[in-house]
């Protein structure tokens, strides 16, 4: 369905600076936002991996596209808040039927469109555990992905499945389209990462207008900004951040693919320059492959003067990274203070927090050991202690604590498990009540997983009490490592730890620390690559392998495995080489 231009027609973005008056999200749900935004002209840009113009989109124009499949998919006699199931690819289809469901009255889920090298069978069975997941009744993506998406479809009930031509070919049901409403469900987001035990997030309407709403206002949003991205659709920060967002602000976005950025992150900084766009948001790592990427000679030729949000988060912030970044750029006119480090997670649609406009990266620098032994966030003079990063005030209407184990709350300075409450958070994990009770409260507290504290009211992310991984912006099950290296014949299912450590280049690392007898050199080669290519192809990360004895991984007075203190043995054992080299 993304329909052929004339080749003799020459393509024009949509405008900046729109033809209708800006409104700060402040509507009941999706389909009224994109009502309104099909009033003006502004609207969607995709480019192609050359940088040039591919494909426009104008919010008016997916306003009509999407009522018509809305009908489309009507003929099919699906249930109300029936699930879609659209394979997120950077493209103008997944933004139609995202909309036609907010007019149908159904559920759009985004799915991964990654295939890693040799993944076949892994990406198979995760579009399949999704698909099951979230008991879709339609699936959709690209004449690409459908074989992918047939196969894993296979023996699931559904009532449609397709490429968008196929959609395109139903007929449209003479019917009153009724838009989902407040109360009911705009979308799952799957959480990142767990390919064993995937988790639907329930985002209601008035749940995600919320947080939109709370964004536009926390990044003063404006008649003349200009959005860009590269994050690919099925992450919070590129559904929500980058697509509903701008619609929501009736602001025109200019896309790049993620895969065409991964390549080519140079034409990141090109669309910027050309658009002279004013918002952009990235996880660290996608700064830091930048910088590494950029050639000196190209700097000048940019104009990044423009750039004044340039949102970070999703993963620990370095400020090493952001300081690089900045000194780099500065030719460009790119300015440090444009950084706006954020907090967030899809629990809470995206947004719990960013940082003041206009005074880019604030580093806390506290006492290692006083942060170690007494969870105190002791200040100490800069480059004498351990360094983080202010997310800044959690978003108004909301709440956030800091709690101990004891589940009492503490006061500014006291490292603890943070939580949130306010009319962003998820109603639960879909169809796992068990789950929703360990992270969401019955009075609408959201345990995060992550620990920290407050200091005049900023927000400071210290880690995780829970075992999660962010590796490259995405969360990654530490059991979905180690079950890999657990169905390896030589290993047994107490044998593997994995968690992560800081990197050299301003990104986390993935480590497994596994336990076994194998003591013969090609013996030892076989398992180590085995694991590799077995944790490329299903997670698609890189990670560091290290065979230790049996009963080296420590474990807990309960006897469980301690990732803590694996990850503390392992980077005890590091410095020791060092040190004896």
């Amino acid at each position: 369905m993304d329909h052929k231009l004339d080749i003799l027609t020459p393509l024009s973005a949509t405008p900046t600076v729109n033809s209708m008056p800006l409104r700060h999200a402040d509507f009941e749900t999706l389909a009224q936002a994109l009502d309104y935004a099909a009033l003006g002209s502004s609207g969607a840009n995709f480019y192609a991996g050359s940088g040039k113009l591919s494909y426009v989109l104008p919010y008016r124009e997916l306003r009509e596209q999407a009522i018509t499949l809305a009908k489309r998919l009507s003929s099919l006699s699906l249930t109300r808040g029936a699930r879609v199931a659209i394979v997120a690819e950077t493209n103008a289809d997944f933004l139609r039927f995202f909309f036609a469901c907010q007019y149908a009255g159904l559920v759009p889920v985004a799915l991964p469109a990654v295939i890693h090298i040799g993944g076949h069978k892994a990406y198979v069975n995760q579009l399949h555990g999704l698909l099951l997941g979230c008991s879709a009744s339609v699936a959709v993506s690209s004449s690409q992905i459908l074989p992918f998406l047939t196969e894993a479809a296979q023996e699931i009930d559904l009532a449609f499945i397709g490429d968008p031509a196929a959609f395109e070919a139903l007929p449209e049901a003479n019917v009153a389209l009724q838009h989902s409403n407040v109360n009911e469900i705009a979308y799952l987001q799957y959480t990142s990462g767990s390919t064993g035990f995937p988790r639907g997030v329930i985002i209601k309407q008035q749940t995600v207008m919320a947080n939109l709403v709370g964004s536009a206002h926390g990044l003063d949003v404006r008649a003349h900004d200009r959005c860009v991205s590269w994050l690919p659709f099925y992450h919070d920060m590129g559904l929500v951040g980058c697509m509903l967002a701008p619609m929501a602000t009736q602001r025109s976005i200019d896309y790049l693919d993620t895969r065409d950025f991964a390549m080519r992150p140079r034409r990141w900084l090109e669309l910027m320059s050309n658009s002279k766009a004013t918002i952009a948001f990235s996880p660290p790592f996608g700064y830091a492959l930048c910088a590494r990427r950029v050639r000196p000679e190209d700097i000048a030729q940019y104009d990044l003067s423009a750039w004044r949000v340039a949102g970070i988060g999703a993963e620990p912030i370095r400020a090493e990274l952001t300081d690089n970044f900045a000194q780099l750029l500065a030719p460009a006119g790119f300015s440090a203070k444009a950084f706006v480090p954020s907090y967030g997670m899809a629990e809470c649609s995206l947004a719990i927090s960013f940082s003041p406009l206009g005074q880019g990266v604030q580093v806390e620098w506290i006492d290692s050991d006083a942060l170690a032994d007494k969870l105190i966030a002791q200040p100490v003079a800069a480059n004498q202690g351990s360094s983080f990063v202010r997310c800044g005030p959690v978003l108004p209407k909301h709440e956030v604590v800091i709690r101990n184990e004891q589940g009492e709350i503490l006061p500014e300075l006291y490292v603890g498990r943070i939580l949130v409450r306010g009319p962003s958070i998820m109603s639960g994990y879909f169809e796992l009540p068990e789950q929703t009770k360990l992270s969401l409260s019955e009075d609408g507290w959201l345990d995060t997983g992550d620990i920290g504290y407050l200091v005049e009211s900023n927000i400071v992310v210290t880690g995780r009490h829970k075992d999660m991984l962010i590796i490259n912006g995405r969360n990654i099950w530490p059991y979905d490592i180690e079950s890999i290296a657990e169905k390896q014949p030589e290993l047994r299912s107490t044998d593997a730890a994995a968690f992560s450590i800081p990197g050299a280049e301003f990104e986390e690392l993935a480590v497994l620390v596994v336990q076994c007898n194998i003591v013969d050199a090609d013996e030892v080669h076989d398992l180590t690559q085995r694991l590799h290519r077995e944790i490329q192809e299903e997670l698609g990360i890189k990670c560091i392998i290290e065979l230790v004895p049996r009963h080296t991984l420590p474990r807990t007075s309960s006897g469980k495995l301690s990732r803590a203190g694996s990850r503390l043995d392992y980077l005890h054992r590091r410095v020791n080489q060092i040190e004896y080299k």
